[in-house]
């Protein structure tokens, strides 16, 4: 296995962190809205054990007087970043709103996508709001006691809320969670949320996710059945890459079958 550093691609100014590390073949990892690419780090090292190639590319830094953007501008980046290291094609992986970015990416720049994993699928309808609380308490806490139950509810009840805690307080992205949010706002919901035609699809969908539910993954599955699966991580939450990457990694290879 090689392990590379954190690097930094600034095309036209932009500012785009990415990683890339691993031997084999090729998934692109993009974090979920308010996360770092660190959240995908543990994920990233047990795909990369099992012979993966694994390049996690994060959200562009952005100055407060810089134009808003969207999805699609966001895309772009993932795919300056590919053409920066002489990648053609890939199958693009995304947790919540990075697997929406893949989405995004597919519908854009089809040629470039050979599949998509998402790791938990986002909708068009709101958060509920004691999940939205939950978010935003969670993100705004500097203590595991101010975070309180907020915690829980993103790891789910199965898992040790200390636990969860010292790794999210650590991995946390206010910056990237305004420029996410405003993008997602900023993009139409029929750019996003349809399926690109003819990708595969591997969906993987904690069982107890509050944030991006169980029942909006398989609406997505029932909308193209004949090339999107659908697999459930017991006792997952919305930090499921944090707290189940040995589970979602044993999927992703499965579905894969890359040898």
């Amino acid at each position: 296995m090689t392990i590379s550093a954190p690097q930094t691609f600034e095309p036209d100014g932009r500012s785009i962190p990415f990683v890339d590390e691993g031997e084999g073949h090729l998934l692109v990892l993009l974090p979920g809205q308010g996360l770092s690419i660190a959240s995908l780090g543990t994920l990233a090292h047990v795909l990369e054990e099992e012979g993966f190639r694994i390049l996690r590319i994060g959200v562009r830094a952005q100055s407060p007087d810089t134009a808003p953007v969207t999805l699609h501008d966001l895309g772009r980046d993932v795919v300056d970043v590919l053409d920066h290291l002489g990648i053609g094609q890939a199958w693009i992986g995304g947790h919540g709103f990075g697997s929406t970015l893949a989405r995004v990416i597919a519908r854009d720049h089809a040629d470039r996508v050979e599949g998509l994993v998402l790791l938990g699928v986002e909708g068009s309808e709101p958060v509920s709001a004691d999940a939205s609380a939950a978010l935003d308490s969670a993100f705004a806490a500097e203590t595991a006691a101010e975070a309180g139950d907020a915690i829980r509810v993103l790891a789910g009840e199965a898992v040790d809320a200390g636990f969860a805690w010292n790794v999210f307080s650590r991995l946390r992205d206010d910056d990237a969670r305004a420029l996410q949010a405003a993008a997602r706002a900023a993009t139409p919901v029929e750019d996003w949320e349809p399926l690109a035609e003819r990708i595969p699809v591997n969906i993987i969908q904690g069982t107890h996710d509050r944030i991006d539910l169980p029942e909006t993954a398989e609406k997505l599955r029932a909308t193209a059945p004949t090339r999107a699966s659908l697999a459930s991580i017991e006792g997952g939450g919305y930090l499921a890459v944090i707290t189940h990457p040995g589970e979602i990694g044993a999927e992703i290879e499965d579905y894969l079958g890359w040898d």
